[in-house]
């Protein structure tokens, strides 16, 4: 008679549970494949669709594949109402070198991250309510919430207020608090700034940072909130921060706004 104890879910090791997540997620994983084109569409239109854009303050930029120029949206579009005719490219002399309209004259600060992190390839910057809020107290984000674990501990804080981002000194100010490692930023009496590798990680960022603050916001007016284990949270934001699950989540978002917004289509 054997004496073996057989195997289930209660003896699976730590490290067995991993290697066999990590398969699966590879093997189950598929990208949606969006052109770059439609990417600033998903990310304007869920931007909107989440309240990130009441005005027309806001900025999503990304790298071209030259790395010298830059795509973004028309100054003139809400985010809710930009389709591909309004993407429009420009250089590091913030000349537009490709489409007619005109870029947010904020995004020269853009120009100064992206000098400054050869890293980053896509910047979101907006002005979403709870973010907006917490940042009207000059209180840092306290990521305490395993949803808000991808920016944990790489959220910068800016406390002062520049006035309006459209100069260098302001650039400069945002690029020095974002340092070599921080992702992310919220920026005192004004709105947050999201980075990443891809537009889909700037993006998930964003949305990651504003129901951070609204969880902190929602949490801090019945108690105090307590804090985490480090090592658990660092653990938890690159579980959360892998390429697959970020891209993964771009994807749904993207195939629910083509759904939705039945004024723009895939291009590809």
């Amino acid at each position: 008679m054997s004496t073996e104890t057989p195997k289930t879910f209660r003896n699976e090791s730590e490290e067995g549970i991993h290697e066999r997540l990590d398969q699966d997620l590879k093997k189950h994983a598929s990208q949606a494949n969006f052109t770059l084109a439609e990417s600033i569409i998903i990310a304007t239109r869920k931007l909107a669709d989440d309240g990130h854009s009441p005005f027309l303050a806001g900025q999503v930029t990304v790298r071209d594949e030259q790395r010298d120029t830059f795509w973004t949206s028309d100054l003139m579009k809400n985010f809710a109402e930009v389709t591909y005719a309004d993407l429009i490219r420009f250089d590091r002399q913030m000349e537009v070198v490709e489409g007619e309209a005109m870029p947010n004259p904020a995004v020269r600060f853009h120009l100064w991250i992206y000098e400054n992190r050869p890293d980053i390839n896509a910047i979101v910057h907006t002005h979403p309510p709870y973010a907006s809020a917490l940042s009207m107290l000059e209180e840092e984000l306290v990521v305490a919430h395993m949803d808000a674990m991808p920016v944990y501990g790489q959220c910068a804080f800016v406390a002062e207020w520049p006035g309006v981002p459209v100069g260098n000194s302001e650039g400069e100010l945002i690029a020095n608090a974002l340092g070599k490692t921080n992702k992310t930023a919220l920026l005192g009496h004004h709105g947050i700034i999201a980075t990443g590798k891809s537009l889909a990680e700037a993006l998930y960022l964003a949305i990651t940072l504003e129901n951070a603050a609204r969880l902190q916001m929602t949490a801090s007016a019945v108690g105090s909130i307590k804090s985490v284990d480090k090592s658990l949270a660092e653990e938890a934001r690159d579980f959360l921060l892998q390429e697959m699950v970020v891209q993964a989540t771009f994807d749904t978002w993207g195939r629910m706004i083509f759904k939705r917004h039945t004024d723009v289509k895939r291009i590809s």
